[in-house]
């Protein structure tokens, strides 16, 4: 595998007293697309929250680029190059679509994304920018908080169910805009409960359960049998 941009190493988390996750470690190259599944309570969120900086980490157990990012303030991991598109999209209901993607460039981070490029990525924002946010659908509320995260011009983007409560065809198109964000150099971990999706978009999975890594591999080498162990603890 080649270098890894991230490396978790023996990861525990807490919410409070409940302990969330148990000596977890995955790595993520540079470019590399890895996803993260597992059921609902498995830890997913957890692992990004810890790697974003929203939750306590020792300062050795996540390191992002070569330097330790354990227990840093959320403010100082996102200037380091790490975006998180969080579950349930975290939009501001009294701002416009465009100001909820300015607001992810105030970091004046350099790079590729600008509120031009996002719009090219997604065009019905660009239709909707002076619209409240509330305004938009499910969908288009995806696209936008995926757009303000992107506006961080990220090494790392941090992607925690985007596909929930989503139709399967909005899923799809915004599925299909992963490879332009690759392409600017950015690495991404997806968490996903729909594996399908998961193993398709992704080049290696982790499968956590109950706050541990359960399997890791190869998307491609990865058996539905071994993953449905996996996932369901069996």
């Amino acid at each position: 595998m080649p270098e890894a941009l991230l490396a978790v190493r023996d990861l525990d988390a807490f919410y409070g007293d409940f302990q969330a996750l148990f000596g977890v470690s995955i790595d993520v190259a540079r470019g590399e697309v890895v996803a993260v599944i597992g059921a609902n309570g498995a830890g997913k969120s957890a692992l990004l929250k810890s790697i974003a900086g929203l939750l306590r980490a020792r300062t050795d157990a996540i390191t992002f680029a070569g330097e330790p990012i354990g227990g840093m303030p959320a403010y100082a991991v996102a200037a380091r190059g790490i975006s998180l598109v969080p579950e349930g999209r975290g939009l501001f209901p009294s701002l416009s679509v465009e100001e909820n993607l300015l607001i992810g460039g105030q970091l004046g981070r350099p790079g590729a994304w600008t509120l031009r490029r996002v719009y090219e990525l997604f065009p019905a924002l660009g239709q909707r920018r002076k619209l409240p946010s509330t305004a938009l659908s499910g969908g288009q509320q995806q696209m936008a908080a995926l757009g303000r995260a992107l506006m961080a011009n990220p090494q790392l983007l941090l992607c925690d169910e985007i596909s929930l409560g989503l139709a399967p065809i909005v899923v799809r198109e915004i599925y299909a805009r992963l490879p332009a964000v690759r392409a600017e150099g950015a690495a991404v971990v997806l968490v996903e409960q729909d594996v399908v999706q998961a193993l398709a978009a992704s080049s290696r999975v982790y499968c956590l359960q109950e706050g541990r890594v359960a399997l890791s591999g190869a998307a491609k080498d990865l058996t539905r049998e071994a993953i449905a162990a996996a996932y369901f603890g069996v």
